[in-house]
């Protein structure tokens, strides 16, 4: 054989050079330590210690690595959609301007509240779906610093709603595919997303009718409940988190673990991850007091989601320890790893 033969024969297709590295520990590591080192910046900047540019650094690691992330783990392509956000938030924080370093916020929110839902994994059992839960909410308060690190100008509301908006839209697009599409639904499926759907819209509608047109004697009840629990517990928890997103991330993470349609019903934990992305936004409320409302409505959202998973095992299964061991036991559907693609 030639010498230019023998060149030919050992080189590597660029094609398998990319997907030998892509299969590597190598990227997660280097994610790994970029996403420590962020928070480390954020949480620095949050304290405050060190010197003014921590938070925006701060934000552009955790929106960079993030982004990345959701990628990765929705079957994307990273290093594409990793450079894409560095490149937003870099334009974003050089320019200064009130418009772009809200956009840079907004889409920071609505990556890490739909990244904190996809980076769950199925649970056999309640404790599980609670270790989940609280996996999630850590990561959206991640990315909550990395949100307010860009310094948006907002109107709290409207920032909120957005960030909720984009986060629900972004997880029922990727959800439509993990979950096999509306056929994969079913019944069951079908009710349980009509529910969350009804609750997330009155919820919405009934706060937001209560603030522009409630009476004032109902406003004046309800907002004395809110500063007893505010002066007394040091927060309130927020009512779409309690009642709609942690019950649905907690029952969809069980269910998946069972049906494939489980995708569907942790679509609407975005209610619980989405709001904890933007707690920190509202200048009027001090980190304490947001982290403490995070953790009421975990504490309460994670009973009404044990209420459900209940009543879903009394309706499907059969009474006694005994069987609901059994079930457990045999609540093996795949998926792959917390680190792996889903797709």
């Amino acid at each position: 054989m030639s010498r230019a033969a023998s060149r030919t024969s050992s080189r590597v297709p660029l094609e398998q050079r990319i997907g030998d590295f892509g299969a590597s520990r190598v990227p997660l590591v280097a994610w790994w330590v970029a996403a420590v080192l962020g928070t480390a910046a954020l949480v620095a900047a949050t304290v405050p210690v060190g010197p003014d540019w921590l938070g925006s650094i701060g934000s552009l690691v955790v929106a960079t690595t993030f982004s990345a992330a959701l990628a990765a783990r929705t079957g994307g392509r990273p290093f594409v959609f990793g450079a894409l956000a560095l490149v937003i938030g870099v334009l974003a924080v050089t320019s200064d301007q009130d418009v772009l370093l809200t956009g840079a916020a907004v889409c920071t929110s609505a990556v890490t509240a739909v990244l904190a839902v996809m980076f769950t994994v199925p649970a056999t059992g309640f404790l599980a779906a609670a270790r989940e839960c609280l996996i999630a909410l850590v990561v959206a308060g991640v990315g909550a610093m990395a949100t307010v690190g860009f310094e948006p100008a907002i109107q709290k509301e409207r920032f909120e709603y957005v960030g909720l908006g984009f986060a629900l839209l972004g997880a029922l697009v990727l959800v439509h595919r993990l979950g096999a599409g509306f056929h994969g639904l079913g019944r069951r499926g079908l009710v349980v997303v009509a529910i969350g759907g009804a609750i997330l819209a009155a919820t919405l509608l009934y706060a937001e009718l209560l603030r522009r047109y409630g009476s004032s004697g109902l406003v004046d009840e309800l907002l004395s409940w809110v500063t007893w629990s505010r002066e007394n517990l040091g927060a309130f928890p927020r009512p779409i988190e309690t009642v709609l997103g942690v019950p649905a991330l907690a029952y969809g993470v069980h269910m998946r673990a069972r049906r494939r349609q489980g995708w569907w019903v942790c679509a609407f934990g975005v209610a619980a991850t989405s709001p904890t992305t933007t707690a920190l936004a509202n200048p009027a409320v001090s980190v304490t007091e947001a982290t403490l409302s995070v953790v009421y409505g975990l504490v309460i959202g994670l009973l009404l989601g044990w209420l459900l998973i209940r009543l879903d095992l009394a309706l499907t299964g059969n009474g006694g320890r005994r069987s609901r061991g059994a079930e457990r036991a045999a609540a093996v559907r795949p998926e792959p790893s917390r680190f792996a693609p889903l797709l």
